[in-house]
Formats: C-alpha cells, structure tokens, sequence
C-alpha cells in the first residue's frame, strides 16, 4: 500500500508549523488570563463575600477549559492548515459496508 508523506515528517515545514501552534497558545493564554481575571473581578463585585476556593476553582475551572479548548482547535487548524489531513490512508475506501453513509434503500 502506497502510504502518502505528510507534509509534517519535512523539519522545516513541522518547525513552522508547531512555532505557529505556539504562539496562538501564547495568545490563548494571554486572553484566557485577561478572562479568568475579569470573571473573578466580577464575582467579587456581585458579592465579595464568597470563599476563596470559589475563585480558585472558577479560575481554575475557566482557564483549563479555555486552554484545553485552545489547544484542541489549535491542533484542528495545524493538521488541516498544513496538510497533514490529505496524507491520511483510508483503509476502507471504496468498500461497501451496512450502514455506510448513502447506502440507504
């Protein structure tokens, strides 16, 4: 089976590439920060009065989900942005198989 290279396994490309992922990540962090203060700032407004493992569970809470996110589209854009996408082998094309999308009667 002939497999495709994809355009990461070239250094030059992956150097680009991964150098970009890190700066939207540095980007991401700035913003998730700028957020999680804003959110903690307005809770302490509303009510000033609430335990501090409030916050630092919401801080915590919002900044992990908003990194994971991050990271997860960053990883999205990288492998479609590069072409890592096309290189990849279906093993069943062009095989029939119940319930195979537009196999329908």
């Amino acid at each position: 089976m002939n497999i495709p290279e994809s355009p990461l396994d070239d250094p030059v490309n992956a150097a680009h590439a991964f150098a970009h992922y890190r700066r939207m990540m540095k980007w991401m962090a700035a913003f998730t920060a700028l957020v999680v203060a804003l959110v903690l700032a307005g809770f302490w407004l509303v009510d000033g009065a609430t335990s501090i493992h409030f916050y630092i569970a919401t801080g915590l809470g919002i900044g992990f989900t908003m990194m994971l996110t991050g990271a997860l589209m960053g990883l999205l854009f990288l492998s479609n942005g590069t072409g890592h996408d096309e290189s990849v082998v279906d093993p069943l094309a062009g095989e029939e198989w119940p319930g195979k999308l537009g196999d329908r009667d």
